[in-house]
């Protein structure tokens, strides 16, 4: 651009000596080169400053790392690699033959001690029962006693005292009686969720258990695809240490990282027009918009550690923000692999009459691409 600039202007410094007759001498010459060197050096400066460009742009997508949650051998891959998969399509299949037994395990388990729970509710009310009986027989004898007290001519001392026994017995049964119901209900008093804390127990494990039964089937997790598939049937899966099976990725939105130099960043925000050039496509310029400038710089990141910190970090710190762009559903694009590189030039609302300059740069990058050599 600086080249086409300077032609241009060269072509009408010509036309003016020319045209006006203006004669070469150590004042004209001079003045015209350094008028041009000015003007060509100020457009080019506020072009740079407010219409950023950067041929560092990538196209970012996420990878899903597919970890089996249980460990076994995997029997069977029914999916194919870079083949469009829907949410909850199974991707590997584990052998299953421990989970279920397992869970066959568990349910006989839980049927056997819920049996022995309906058996603590039948101990509560036979209890009861005993304590109503008891109750009974000590209020008949109490009853009794008041009875022989109240004609102690009729009834000798010896049928008295009889009776009074039998009163301090009727009481202690009653009380035993009591103690044996107490015992009982504190048997199910400890019910969680309405359950015995035993049947509680095997009930959370045959939850356990059947959700690694289910896991033995490893499912999409949204709508997307597998990439360089490796895992093959008699491969073992396991959930630690943390090795995946397979790498999923899923179906997103494309967008775009860009590395600005810092020098750009109050030209820089959310809403700017901004357009795209990519090396797979030359000749062709799409429109984009910057989404956001990222709020950190990864090169300046501090992690915990048993050491400080030196000068010596931040010698080769790359002075570089990232912008992410959006753009468009673009058919062209969607046919291309993920991660494609581009080029990439922001217009700022500054100085917008010379963005066209950027414009124009930016369409001769992408016919560049054209120009390339394999030999």
């Amino acid at each position: 651009m600086e080249t086409l600039l300077l032609l241009t202007y060269t072509a009408i410094c010509i036309f003016i000596f020319k045209v006006f007759k203006v004669p070469l001498n150590k004042w004209t010459v001079p003045t015209a080169v350094l008028g041009g060197i000015i003007l060509i050096g100020s457009l080019v400066l506020l072009m740079n400053y407010n219409h950023p460009f950067t041929s560092k742009v990538r196209q970012i997508y996420i990878v899903t790392p597919i970890v089996s949650e249980v460990r076994g051998r995997v029997v069977s891959v029914p999916v194919k690699a870079n083949t469009p998969v829907k949410q909850g399509d199974p991707l590997i299949i584990i052998d299953d033959t421990r989970f279920k037994a397992r869970v066959a395990k568990l349910e006989a388990q839980l049927a056997d001690t819920s049996q022995l729970a309906r058996g603590n509710v039948s101990a509560v009310s036979q209890a009861r029962a005993k304590v109503a009986q008891a109750k009974a027989k000590r209020d008949q004898a109490v009853h009794t006693l008041e009875r022989y007290e109240g004609a102690p001519s009729a009834f000798s001392a010896q049928q008295l005292d009889t009776q009074r026994e039998r009163v301090i017995a009727t009481n202690a049964d009653l009380q035993a009686a009591k103690a044996a119901l107490e015992q009982a209900e504190t048997q199910l008093s400890g019910e969680v969720n309405g359950d015995d804390p035993a049947v509680a127990a095997i009930k959370a494990q045959l939850e356990e258990a059947r959700f690694n039964l289910d896991n033995t089937v490893i499912r999409a997790p949204t709508d997307g695809f597998v990439t360089q598939l490796a895992v093959k049937p008699g491969m073992m899966a396991v959930p630690l240490p943390l090795k995946p099976v397979a790498n999923f990725i899923s179906h997103q939105d494309r967008r775009y990282v860009a590395a600005f130099r810092q020098q750009s960043l109050l030209r820089l925000k959310p809403g700017y027009e901004a357009e795209l050039t990519f090396t797979s496509l030359p000749g062709q310029v799409f429109t984009a918009e910057v989404d956001e400038v990222l709020p950190t710089i990864a090169e300046a990141q501090l992690s915990a550690g048993q050491q400080l910190v030196g000068a010596a970090a931040f010698q080769n710190m790359s002075n570089e923000a990232l912008v992410v762009l959006k753009m468009d559903k673009n058919a062209e694009l969607e046919s291309l692999p993920l991660g494609m590189n581009a080029q990439a030039a922001v217009y700022s609302d500054h100085v917008h009459h010379v963005a066209v300059m950027r414009k124009i740069l930016l369409r001769m990058t992408s016919w560049r691409h054209y120009l390339y050599l394999d030999h």
